[in-house]
């Protein structure tokens, strides 16, 4: 079925999915209540009519929606209960949560939030249309002691920035965007209830294993134990000297197989390419050795050099993105 929208009208929802389209205000905070959480909208733009457009769609435990406004809006909400990420396709959003520095969310950075403390959309800009992921706490929490074959505790929190240009966090948008993209496909993949299930669990495993949290290292350690030969070769020689100056070329040398060969296995058993794999190990690395170094005895270039990082800015940039904090952060945390 189509999702044919109307201004000022409401499309009941077909199989968990919704179409809105409207210049009411009181009408776009009541759809935003209903799908998303209880909020305050403000019109900040005065010259531009607000012409707001949602397609949400429920999978589980996961809403998922295409949304813009069509003019600067400032949004407030109380406490979510639950994990939510805003995914910019265009445009920039401007947002904090609780007592945290305003930040921006673009095209290469979505804004992470974390199911306590009060989020504020200081400025969602008039040409920012975003995909917004609402996650039900219990449900990513379940999926996680799943993943480590343990229980872990509540009130897990991740990175407040995730980096979507680029290795799983580019991925795991693309993913979103596509469970959106199906809503308007009557016989697609959200209509079997076998490929709708195995497209949930892999929204849930595809968030933990693209943001910084306490057990994104310890993750690793399930996936590589049924890894094939070549791929499992490749990753052990990374996680025993993460710090060489690997090449493609050389780590499929290492794995016995061709470059082409090499990275589909990663992109099918690892999710990344080599290379994004071994800077994340990298990333994870510099992370310990700063959380436990004296600062009078190290600096963070020095930690970022003995592993393989020589552009300090973009390598400050992506560990700010990974963790939620600079790397000078870290190292004078007591």
């Amino acid at each position: 079925m189509q999702a044919t929208s109307h201004t000022g009208s409401r499309r009941a929802p077909t199989a968990s999915r919704l179409s809105f389209r409207t210049g009411d205000l009181d009408e776009a905070r009541q759809v935003i209540g209903e799908t998303y959480y209880a909020n305050s909208i403000a019109v900040l733009d005065r010259e531009h009519r607000l012409d707001a457009a949602f397609d949400v769609v429920q999978l589980g435990p996961l809403t998922l929606g295409d949304m813009r406004w069509g003019t600067d809006v400032h949004l407030r909400f109380g406490d979510l209960g639950a994990y939510h990420v805003d995914i910019p396709l265009s445009g920039e959003l401007v947002w904090r949560q609780g007592t945290r520095t305003p930040a921006t969310a673009n095209a290469r950075r979505a804004a992470v939030f974390h199911p306590v403390g009060e989020p504020t959309l200081e400025r969602w800009n008039r040409d920012c249309r975003l995909l917004a992921v609402k996650i039900c706490t219990q449900d990513l929490l379940g999926r996680l002691e799943i993943l480590l074959d343990r229980s872990v505790p509540t009130g897990m929190r991740l990175a407040p920035e995730l980096d979507i240009s680029q290795g799983p966090g580019l991925s795991w948008a693309r993913l979103v965007a596509l469970a959106v993209r199906e809503m308007d496909n009557e016989h697609g993949a959200l209509s079997q209830p076998l490929m709708a299930a195995q497209l949930q669990d892999a929204l849930l495993t595809g968030l933990l294993l693209a943001t910084g949290h306490r057990y994104r290292e310890e993750l690793d350690k399930p996936v590589r134990a049924g890894l094939p030969g070549p791929v499992k070769r490749v990753v052990d020689a990374i996680h025993a000297h993460p710090e060489r100056p690997f090449t493609t070329t050389e780590l499929a040398g290492i794995g016995q197989v061709g470059v082409r060969w090499l990275q589909e296995g990663f992109r099918r058993h690892v999710g990344m390419s080599p290379m994004a794999y071994l800077r994340d190990i990298r990333m994870t690395r510099v992370h310990a050795e700063l959380r436990q170094a004296d600062p009078a005895q190290l600096t963070v270039g020095e930690a970022a050099y003995r592993w393989g990082f020589t552009h300090l800015g973009r390598f400050a940039d992506s560990y700010r993105t990974r963790f939620g904090e600079l790397p000078s952060q870290t190292l004078g945390t007591p």
